[in-house]
């Protein structure tokens, strides 16, 4: 990758910097005269490495670019506490099966969860921006299915959906029942099912073999 000329690398920076929505490489490329894309991301990357210990910087989320305040920075610009957006349960598993199963219909999100989901459920999520229609399942009735949008990953400070935590992360930070510890209490393993069937198959071949020898015994003393 060749580096980018200083006059490209300046036209990025104000690019961004007037845009009131991140922008990805091939919008930067578009706006700036169709430059090889190539050349934009190498000026992106520079201008990174060059906000990086900077009051603000710029950062990549969803394959779009944008200027943000440093995270140690941002207490200086409140004004007054922000007002947590809290999710309901259902709304959160919802959100979650989305994020990691995308693009998924309600149906399908319903499988998943196991019990019907209420369609205010998924509008609280499209109205914070979180989940978008994309696009209907090429199946019988042609259900709309979900996805993530770019604003869910710059909300919960995602790259991409390859940072998603996984399972290992999700169990550490205790975000998960322990299922499968709970079903191993509840439930007799394969072997001990089997010695349960073993054991009741002995216990009535002896009792057929009493069986047999009481008859024996009583044709005898007859």
């Amino acid at each position: 990758m060749s580096d980018a000329p200083d006059e490209t690398v300046r036209a990025i920076e104000a690019t961004l910097f007037a845009s009131e929505d991140a922008m990805s490489v091939d919008a930067l490329a578009g706006h700036l005269g169709g430059l090889e894309p190539a050349i934009v991301r190498a000026g992106l990357t520079e201008l990174a490495a060059h906000y990086e210990k900077r009051g603000i910087r710029l950062v990549e989320r969803g394959k779009r670019w944008h200027f943000e305040t440093a995270p140690d920075m941002a207490h200086l610009l409140r004004k007054e506490r922000e007002q947590v957006r809290r999710l309901s349960r259902a709304a959160t598993e919802v959100l979650a099966i989305i994020a990691y199963h995308e693009p998924v219909s309600r149906a399908e999100i319903e499988s998943i969860r196991g019990v019907q989901t209420a369609k205010g459920t998924l509008d609280v999520l499209m109205e914070a921006g979180w989940i978008k229609m994309a696009g209907r399942r090429e199946v019988p009735g042609w259900p709309i299915i979900y996805a993530t949008t770019p604003e869910f990953l710059e909300h919960f400070g995602l790259a991409s959906r390859k940072d998603l935590p996984g399972m290992d992360e999700l169990k550490a930070a205790g975000l998960l029942d322990p299922v499968d510890d709970a079903l191993d209490t509840a439930m007799p393993g394969e072997e001990e099912e089997v010695e349960a069937e073993t054991s009741e198959e002995n216990d009535a071949n002896l009792a057929a073999t009493g069986t047999e020898d009481e008859n024996i015994s009583a044709e005898s003393a007859a």
